[in-house]
């Protein structure tokens, strides 16, 4: 432990538990200002009491005897801290006063750590969590539990084994044992970095080993569907049921921005009149929290027409008929194969595609799809940009092909008739 931390020992008297004119005796004891406390088992009148001191008043036998019990008590305080401190181990009030008392904590485990922050999320799903932000912190977990078996053959660490090595190990071990790539991984790693943070300030760590443990993301090309691609979806004919179903809701997606789990839990009350008297849909992001307002384009007014009296919508007074985010992908992948489109069509393409071919294409403002999408920082918007630049790049690369391809045509002829 530190030589500079502070450390007091104060005797008060707890008045508020006064009987039969006695108050009893209480033992408070200060590290850098966090407190711990316990009963001594005595008690005596307040007006026998000096509460400056923190010891009875005067000669009297009685006094000498309680005075002489709260010094060895004192005593055996600094005696334990010096013994805490001896052994270089993270000394807090609470430390002090279970050594004192003979209460041996049980010392903290990553695992179990983990567990404990895992358990109260739980609790908290449907107030402050969604289903889905305690599912990845599971996975981080699982994926913890296999680290440690294979790189230290155990089934969990005490949390001052942990160090910098660790979570370089960690990293390595989810890129290459577990082929996960780099942005899934540092999202993993600052999960870990976020239930470490948690056992500091529990005081069940002394800092955080993974504070220096840098994360970093790495930009990817966003998947995104054409104009010509929305369309083919759009007109084509299926003879399956839920595939046209899946085909729809994907569609409505592509035209309102929403993520599965947003489009899933509309219902008729989300519907209202905006200040244009046209339809919006009026909810907020269920993975922040933030508004997501969105005025129903005619593509999608179309579709929630079509499924305003289906069977599943009036049972469940839902707007579309959603199924499992898995089974949705499913479908979906059968529908990319019937449209004979070579992208790997998912749930959160359609959110892609709202942001670059159907808005910031056709010239909304990006501040404007920051709003539409429930984004709270415009930098999150702004990775949709960067892919209209690729795409205007690429499409740049095309036409320049061509004036290239004419220009040689020409050259040649020119040639030809100097010749």
């Amino acid at each position: 432990m530190k030589t500079n931390q502070t450390f007091t020992i104060l005797f008060w008297l707890f008045k508020a538990k006064m009987r039969n004119d006695k108050a009893p005796i209480y033992c408070r004891i200060t590290i850098n200002g966090k407190r711990a406390q316990f009963s001594l088992k005595r008690s005596i009148e307040s007006s026998k009491w000096n509460s400056s001191s923190g010891t009875a008043k005067g000669n009297a036998q009685e006094a000498r005897i309680l005075n002489s019990y709260l010094n060895k008590v004192r005593n055996e305080l600094h005696r334990h801290f010096n013994l805490l401190e001896a052994k270089d181990e993270f000394i807090t009030a609470d430390t002090i006063k279970n050594s004192y008392l003979g209460i041996t904590e049980e010392e903290r485990s990553l695992i179990d750590t983990f567990e404990y922050h895992n358990n109260q999320m739980k609790e908290l799903i449907g107030i402050d969590v969604v289903k889905a932000t305690h599912t990845k912190f599971e996975t981080v977990l699982k994926k913890l539990k296999l680290y440690l078996k294979k790189q230290y053959k155990r089934s969990d660490l005490f949390l001052r084994e942990l160090d910098h090595k660790f979570i370089v190990d960690f990293e390595y071990f989810l890129k290459v044992d577990q082929n996960i790539g780099h942005n899934t991984t540092m999202k993993y790693i600052r999960n870990l970095k976020k239930v470490i943070n948690m056992a500091v300030a529990n005081d069940w760590l002394a800092k955080n080993p993974f504070a220096s443990f840098k994360c970093s993301n790495k930009k990817v090309n966003r998947q995104i569907l054409t104009e010509e691609e929305l369309q083919i979806i759009a007109e084509k004919e299926f003879a399956i049921q839920r595939l046209e179903e899946v085909r729809d809701i994907f569609l409505f997606c592509c035209y309102t921005g929403y993520a599965f789990v947003d489009v899933e839990k509309l219902t008729p009350q989300d519907l209202i009149r905006g200040i244009n008297g046209e339809l919006w849909v009026y909810t907020n992001r269920k993975k922040t929290g933030t508004a997501s307002n969105v005025p129903l384009l005619q593509p999608a007014l179309e579709i929630l027409e079509k499924y305003k009296e289906h069977p599943f919508c009036e049972l469940k007074g839902k707007l579309l008929p959603v199924k499992s985010n898995q089974k949705m992908n499913a479908y979906l992948k059968e529908i990319a194969d019937v449209c004979g489109i070579t992208k790997k069509l998912t749930m959160h393409i359609a959110r892609h595609t709202f942001a670059t071919t159907v808005t910031l294409s056709n010239g909304v403002p990006i501040e404007t799809v920051s709003k539409l999408l429930g984004h709270t920082k415009l930098a999150t918007t702004q990775i949709y940009a960067q892919v209209m630049e690729h795409k205007v790049s690429a499409d740049m690369d095309v036409l320049n092909k061509r004036y290239k391809s004419s220009s040689s045509s020409k050259g040649q002829d020119l040639n030809q008739k100097l010749g």
